[in-house]
């Protein structure tokens, strides 16, 4: 709709407004609703600047760390009261974006890349003949318990004690 106002804007010093609204089939309503709020429209458009540039000087000063939720709060600690997904926003559209310290993380260790792998004994055949003949084992990670938990102690390894 903001491109049918914009036109009918553009024309109106060649053509009546009822004419033109007519003719691009929108109410004569709408585009003045639309003319009203161009200073609100350029207001917000100048704020919404500003908000970059804060933004921005707060993110160079974080040595491009933080993301939306510590630039808000920092503009809020600045006294400027400004919504999170208002902060998403404007750094989506201006290209700032905070730094992701876990992207590509795999694991803590790095694995021997000339080190052979361990040999199969048992050929990928899992079936025994009896109990006891064939037994694998298995390491799972189990995560201790969290404080004030009821269950037994963290890592169950080695046993007793």
């Amino acid at each position: 709709m903001s491109k049918t106002c914009r036109f009918i804007h553009a024309e109106k010093a060649h053509y009546t407004v009822t004419l033109l609204c007519k003719v691009m089939k929108t109410a004569r309503s709408t585009y003045y609703a639309w003319v009203a709020g161009r200073k609100a429209r350029e207001a917000r458009r100048r704020d919404e600047e500003a908000l970059a540039h804060e933004i921005t000087v707060i993110h160079l000063a974080s040595r491009h760390d933080y993301g939306a939720p510590r630039v808000t709060a920092a503009l809020r600690r600045q006294g400027r009261l400004v919504n999170r997904k208002r902060v998403e926003r404007v750094m989506r559209q201006h290209g700032v974006a905070g730094n992701s310290r876990r992207t590509g993380r795999r694991s803590l260790t790095k694995a021997d890349s000339k080190a052979a792998p361990a040999p199969d004994l048992i050929g990928r055949d899992f079936t025994a003949i009896g109990p006891g003949t064939k037994i694998v084992g298995d390491i799972t990670y189990i995560p201790p318990p969290r404080a004030g938990s009821t269950s037994p102690r963290g890592w169950t390894w080695p046993p007793g004690k």
